[in-house]
């Protein structure tokens, strides 16, 4: 069986001392391509690094929405030039809206619409990260896509919606991403959104070090390894079998981000 984790933050400090020890584990579940987000510029050579490490590693770039005053006049050139000169970016991000852990609003729409524009340009798909902002981020989508030629493609990362904020999601051709709070006991929402995303717009991630699943909750930091444990729940959610979301997921993966097994 194989997966695919779509969001990973390896380069976080807590994978210094062991990710070799890391990697052999997420290889022993059967992960075999990852997908690293990123949260702002000053990360990019890092990532790089670890990408260049691990042939399955792939990586994108972009400005999460609770950095966006980092946002510089040179960083959507610095964005373009590593997308453009580095084979192993395939998207855009995280980028988004986040009004849970911050007011700057205005803000966070500029640089989300400004990588947008990035993304569009480059033919890359977004990696988009919402908090309490599913109506807003669904407006500039929409916006985006009237006022502009084609569409912006690209996944809603650690979903936390409603069914009802999937399916505008949905309609708007995005794939939806589970992590491990798919597995908490209380997430009803999420568990109903589970049941409503169509097979092929269904992603898996972890969002390590983060949000450890269960039976993992207690851990302190979250890895790759775990992304079954999502596949598990989904499977359990979705009446199908583990092997048959670990198949989809992948496929799903591959499609959106350009990844070869």
């Amino acid at each position: 069986m194989q997966l695919i984790d779509t969001h990973v933050h390896l380069n976080f400090d807590t994978f210094q001392p062991d990710l070799a020890v890391v990697r052999s584990r997420w290889r022993e579940a059967g992960v075999v391509r990852l997908v690293h987000s990123c949260v702002e510029p000053a990360e990019f050579s890092s990532i790089q690094s670890i990408a260049h490490q691990f042939p399955e590693l792939s990586f994108a770039l972009g400005l999460h929405p609770l950095d966006a005053d980092k946002w510089q006049s040179d960083t959507a050139e610095k964005i373009k030039f590593l997308a453009i000169s580095e084979p192993k970016v395939v998207a855009i991000g995280e980028m988004g809206l986040d009004f849970y852990k911050a007011d700057n609003h205005e803000q966070q729409r500029m640089v989300f619409a400004a990588q947008l524009a990035i993304a569009a340009e480059l033919n890359l798909p977004v990696i988009i990260h919402c908090r309490d902002a599913a109506s807003a981020v669904r407006e500039i989508l929409q916006k985006w896509q009237e006022i502009k030629s084609g569409r912006i493609r690209g996944v809603m990362h650690c979903w936390g919606g409603t069914p009802e904020e999937t399916q505008w999601f949905l309609d708007l051709g995005f794939y939806i991403s589970f992590s491990g709070t798919v597995t908490f006991k209380n997430a009803k929402d999420i568990h109903a959104s589970a049941a409503i995303v169509s097979s092929d717009r269904l992603l898996i991630e972890t969002d390590c070090p983060f949000l450890a699943p269960v039976p993992k909750r207690g851990e302190k930091r979250n890895e790759p390894a775990y992304v079954r444990y999502v596949a598990e729940k989904l499977a359990q959610l979705r009446g199908e079998t583990v092997e048959a979301i670990a198949n989809q997921t992948t496929e799903n993966a591959c499609k959106l981000f350009g990844l070869a097994l």
